[in-house]
């Protein structure tokens, strides 16, 4: 995770992100309180946190690291090429290395450079990975290139499936993150807002093939960050991290539903969801084992 000192809602990524709001770059001070609640939440629910300052004041989404790199089981490390040019300078060595330095890392493979050639696959914001069923969700859009896609499926082993997705007023929805979460046994899923119906059954066939329990969201839902969760392994299990916005606008029946899979932890961050992402978007998790 990366602490958030300049943070602001960035105005290179606001053409494409529907659920951008604008705000003044004086909510950094308050962004960055959120941020340690976060992390300090995370912690006292027994999950393994590794927080890094941004410092560099040119950086307003470096608060979202899970879009330039993910790791993997095995020891692989994939660091991505980003749409906006202001996000580019996210990327950190030094990130990089405390993964070489704590975890087993095998290789890491850097598609950084076809930015030169206006190619962007933007980490586990533009593809949701399955890691069990090994297929990789993806809404067609600008961050993710179709051509960059396969390559990343090729080196790390995983089934595209690619389908195009927009909101009721024809918008296509940026990232494959804020329309869908995979976690062990539960995906929340806006399946509404799969365009084909042959492709929204196909993604709702795969992920229950492989296990998962599919709770569809609204497009309202979508809107207020449902499905920009993440499941990560806790003290006592499973957890289901989102924000209280996203957990506010679910169900009593979807909550009792994910709450057979996992531990709900709301989070409270709304200055943050106005640059258009929310808990998910915040980690980058770690699939890596210690040395």
């Amino acid at each position: 995770m990366i602490r958030p000192h300049h943070f602001h809602s960035n105005p290179q990524t606001q053409g494409d992100n529907a659920y951008q709001k604008a705000s003044d770059s004086d909510v950094s001070a308050t962004a960055r309180a959120k941020f340690d609640d976060v992390a300090e939440a995370l912690r006292t629910n027994g999950v393994a946190v590794h927080d890094f300052d941004d410092t560099s004041g040119q950086t307003p989404d470096s608060v979202f690291p899970n879009n330039w790199f993910s790791t993997h089981a095995g020891g692989h490390v994939a660091i991505y090429p980003m749409f906006a040019p202001n996000r580019r300078t996210e990327r950190r060595a030094d990130v990089i290395d405390h993964l070489k330095t704590n975890f087993r890392v095998q290789d890491v493979i850097d598609y950084s450079g076809l930015e030169q050639d206006n190619l962007a696959l933007e980490g586990t914001g533009a593809m949701v990975l399955d890691h069990i069923g090994r297929v990789a969700y993806v809404v067609r859009s600008r961050r993710a290139d179709p051509v960059l896609l396969e390559r990343f499926c090729t080196h790390f082993n995983f089934e595209p499936i690619a389908f195009d997705a927009a909101d009721q007023a024809g918008r296509t929805v940026y990232h494959t993150n804020v329309l869908m979460a995979v976690g062990t046994r539960v995906a929340l899923v806006g399946l509404d807002m799969i365009t084909d119906p042959e492709r929204r059954a196909t993604v709702t066939t795969r992920l229950e093939e492989s296990g998962r329990e599919v709770i569809a969201l609204s497009e309202a839902q979508i809107n207020a960050f449902a499905s920009n969760a993440i499941e990560l392994s806790g003290r006592g299990g499973m957890i289901m991290a989102l924000s209280t916005t996203a957990h506010n606008t679910l169900t009593q029946n979807q909550i009792d539903r994910i709450a057979q899979h996992a531990d709900l932890l709301p989070l409270s961050i709304p200055t943050l969801e106005t640059a258009g992402g929310s808990v998910r978007c915040m980690i980058a998790g770690l699939h890596l084992s210690r040395r």
